[in-house]
C-alpha cells in the first residue's frame, strides 16, 4: 500500500516527521514508525489527571507521565522484556494501579530536578528510535467549554460531563515550547496529528502559541489521522469533518492538507461492544470536496486486536511513504 508517486524525488537524508498526540493512539503510530527510514519526533500532550498519572501528578506536583511512557516504549530500541517491565502495573499495596514506567519517570524527575530533562534522559536510556518530547514540561490543566456555555475542568471531568465540547483551553498559559520542540517543528517535512483523543491529546499542543504559530507557518505537509471510533464523553456523534473542523478551529486557521481515514468496516463483535458504550465509527461521508484537502480511505483497523485500534504497521507504512515521497517539501 504505497502512496509514493512514480518518479518522486527522495532526499539523501531521512525525512523528518513530527507527530502530535498522546495515549494509545499515538503509541500505535509510533510503533509502526520505529524501524522506518525516517526521523520521528513525537510531541506528546501531558495533561492527564486520572489513574496512576493523575495520582503522581497530585502527589509529586509534576506533569503526568503515562502518555509519555507509552510513547517512549513504542519507540524504544530495547529488548521486548524492557517494555514488559516498564509497562508492568502493580496490583497490590500502596503501589496498586501504578506502572513501573510511571514510577521510573517520577524518580528520574526527582533525580534530575526537572520533568523535561528526565524525559530527555529517558530517551537516551531506552535507546529511543527518534525522540519523544513533552509538549509542556509542567502540569497543565484543560478546561472545556461546552455548547451550553458551561465549563468542565480537567480531562476526567470533561469526559464525564456528557456534554458536547465547543472549545478547549489550558491553564497555565504557555507561550513557547522547549527549544528542541520548536526546532523539530521548524525542520519537519511532515506533520501528523493523531490518532488519539481529539480534545485532550491532539488539540492541547496547539494551545501553546509557539507551537500553533510554527505549525501554521511550516511548509511541511500536514496530515490528520482520523480515529476509527468516536470517544464517549468527548466526541459523541461527531463525524470525520466535525473532528477536522474542531482541530482547525483551535489552530485558528486551515492547516490540514490530507486526511487518512478508516474505510468504516468493523468486525461485528467489536461494533456491538462499542455500540453499547455509545461509540460509533468515524467514517468519511463527504463534505471536503470543496476544500483543498486530500482524503485517503483505507482498511486501517488492526483485525487481530480486541479493540478498534489502528494497525501499527499499515499506518506506519502510509505515513512513512508520505514522508519519503517528499510531499513535505515546497519550492
Amino acid at each position: 500500500m504505497s502512496l509514493i508517486e512514480p518518479g518522486s524525488d527522495r532526499s539523501s537524508t531521512p525525512p523528518r516527521i513530527v507527530a502530535f498526540g498522546g495515549g494509545t493512539g499515538m503509541s500505535c503510530l509510533l510503533a509502526g514508525l520505529r524501524e522506518a527510514p525516517v526521523e520521528v519526533t513525537a510531541v506528546v500532550s501531558v495533561s492527564d489527571d486520572g489513574g496512576s498519572s493523575g495520582r503522581l501528578r497530585k502527589d509529586f506536583d509534576m506533569a503526568p507521565p503515562g502518555d509519555i511512557r507509552n510513547c517512549l516504549l513504542a519507540l524504544s530500541g530495547q529488548e521486548p522484556l524492557w517494555a514488559r517491565l516498564l509497562d508492568y502495573r502493580f496490583q497490590e499495596s500502596e503501589l496498586a494501579g501504578h506502572s513501573l514506567g510511571n514510577l521510573l519517570i517520577t524518580a528520574l524527575t526527582r533525580v534530575t530536578g526537572d520533568f523535561d530533562l528526565a524525559i530527555r534522559e529517558l530517551n537516551r536510556l531506552l535507546h529511543v528510535q527518534g525522540r519523544v518530547l513533552p509538549a509542556n514540561g509542567g502540569k497543565l490543566t484543560l478546561i472545556g467549554t461546552h455548547t451550553d456555555g458551561t465549563k468542565s475542568t480537567g480531562e476526567g471531568m470533561i469526559a464525564r460531563s456528557g456534554k458536547p465540547i465547543a472549545s478547549i483551553e489550558a491553564r497555565p498559559r504557555i507561550d513557547e515550547p522547549a527549544a528542541d520542540v520548536a526546532q523539530a517543528i521548524e525542520e519537519a517535512d511532515l506533520i501528523v496529528f493523531g490518532p488519539g483523543s481529539l480534545f485532550t491529546s491532539i488539540i492541547p499542543p496547539l494551545l501553546i502559541e509557539g507551537i500553533r504559530r510554527r505549525v501554521f507557518e511550516s511548509p511541511a505537509h500536514k496530515v490528520y489521522i482520523a480515529n476509527i471510533m468516536t470517544q464517549p464523553g468527548e466526541t459523541d456523534d461527531m463525524g470525520l469533518v466535525d473532528h477536522l473542523d474542531a482541530l482547525e478551529r483551535h489552530a485558528g486557521d486551515p492547516i490540514i492538507d490530507q486526511v487518512l481515514a478508516h474505510d468504516g468496516s468493523i468486525p461485528d463483535d467489536l461494533l456491538a461492544s462499542y455500540s453499547r458504550q455509545g461509540s460509533i465509527p468515524v467514517v468519511y461521508e463527504g463534505g471536503l470536496e470543496h476544500r483543498e484537502i486530500r482524503v485517503s480511505v483505507a482498511d486501517l483497523i488492526d483485525r487481530g486486536a480486541t479493540s478498534a485500534r489502528h494497525h501499527s504497521e499499515i499506518l506506519g507504512q502510509m505515513i512513512c511513504d508520505l514522508a519519503l515521497a517528499g510531499v513535505g517539501k515546497t519550492v
